[in-house]
């Protein structure tokens, strides 16, 4: 069976996902036969380059019910949230704006609000269950008269929580307050719905759903209610005063058609991944029934699988199957120091269990044989590891 796998198999679609060989091939004119400027309109290359990306504005648009010109395009995720939170923050500069987000979130959110802070803005971190579920209530508790928004993640990008993005962004509306959500994990895995879940801003980013690195884009409602929100990037005023900067052209085109791919084929996509998740952690469990899942065991991403393996360090283990599999302890978005993850210390985990758990991300391109192959692989070397612990 081995020489039938391509190994290391990979196993952290979370972190990142191969560029889908149908995205890279809508994508390769644009970087040498169509390489016009969008914003040379006075020429054929240029008109082309401005249309394919007003297509794509429309086509990401339209994945979560929103209208074109309410798209940002951005380098990611992390400068969309950054837009959304300080730009909003800075066009409420008056008095003390009041934030409120999740202890669970990205770090991008996090270190953003923390910025804000320290320029001025009072921000609250809720706090999450035991499964990392956060409740409206608390959302509800939190707003005050300065609360000008509260963000909430779609999808962890840890456990794959999904949080209640309907209850929330109706009593945020009902309360005046704009919502906000980092989708990242969650655009092209779940139905979203900007008009139906009164969301206000949305992050996302291309790569975790097998498009190119180094795109992403910010949902900014403009309709009412609209969301007074000024540039953290100056000079030229592209993307309607919002974002400044030639725009990525191959990379909107390739955001684009993975978005449109990965809706297309979203049901059957996710039941697959599902299918293979389950099963991975069914075989898990058969030879160590001691591993436990870190999480909503229900309302988590499709392919997200965060146990904790008592006995075994997460990243000997991880080093261990470096050349078999490749899995991770967490988020790939900090930096290379090695620290517990704060999701799963506001889950409650113990200090042993912190350093005893492990992401695994499945994906479009794996296959039933592949976690067979990674189960079992897994498995020998948690005892072989469990052997040389109580030598």
């Amino acid at each position: 069976m081995i020489d039938q796998l391509r190994l290391p198999i990979y196993l952290d679609h979370q972190a990142t996902t191969p560029v889908d060989p149908r995205v890279l091939e809508a994508m390769l004119p644009y970087f040498t036969e169509q390489f016009g400027n969008p914003a040379s309109k006075n020429h054929l290359y240029g008109r082309e380059a401005n249309r394919v990306v007003e297509a794509a504005r429309e086509a990401i648009g339209k994945s979560i019910n929103a209208k074109a010109q309410d798209i940002c395009f951005t380098s990611g995720a992390t400068e969309a949230v950054n837009l959304a939170i300080k730009g909003v923050f800075n066009a409420h500069r008056y008095g003390t704006p009041h934030f409120i987000t999740v202890v669970t979130e990205h770090k991008a959110v996090l270190d953003a609000m923390k910025r804000i802070e320290s320029e001025g803005a009072r921000a609250t971190y809720l706090p999450v269950d035991d499964l990392g579920m956060l409740d409206p209530e608390v959302v509800a508790e939190a707003i005050c008269p300065e609360t000008v928004m509260v963000s909430i993640m779609a999808a962890n990008n840890e456990i794959g929580v999904l949080q209640p993005l309907k209850e929330i962004g109706r009593l945020c509306r009902e309360k005046n307050v704009f919502f906000m959500t980092d989708a990242t994990q969650a655009l092209g895995k779940i139905s979203l719905d900007v008009q139906e879940m009164n969301i206000d801003l949305l992050a996302c980013s291309a790569h975790k759903l097998y498009g190119p690195k180094g795109i992403g884009a910010l949902y900014c409602r403009r309709s009412l209610p609209r969301v007074p929100i000024l540039p953290i990037i100056d000079g030229g005023g592209h993307e309607r005063g919002l974002r400044s900067g030639t725009l990525n052209v191959p990379g909107i085109v390739g955001f684009a058609k993975a978005v449109e791919i990965s809706i297309q084929e979203m049901k059957s996509e996710q039941e697959r991944l599902r299918t293979l998740r389950d099963n991975l952690l069914e075989q898990l469990k058969t030879v160590l029934p001691d591993i436990k899942l870190n999480g909503h065991p229900v309302h988590r991403l499709a392919g997200n699988l965060n146990i904790c393996i008592p006995g075994v360090e997460s990243e000997a283990l991880i080093i261990a199957l470096t050349n078999e599999i490749a899995i991770s302890s967490g988020a790939a978005c900090t930096t290379a120091a090695i620290e517990p993850s704060h999701v799963l210390k506001a889950l409650g985990l113990s200090e042993i269990d912190l350093h005893s758990s492990i992401r695994i991300g499945i994906g479009r391109s794996n296959t039933g044989e592949e976690i067979k192959y990674a189960a079992e692989e897994l498995a020998n070397e948690v005892k072989r590891l469990r052997t040389l612990r109580d030598q």
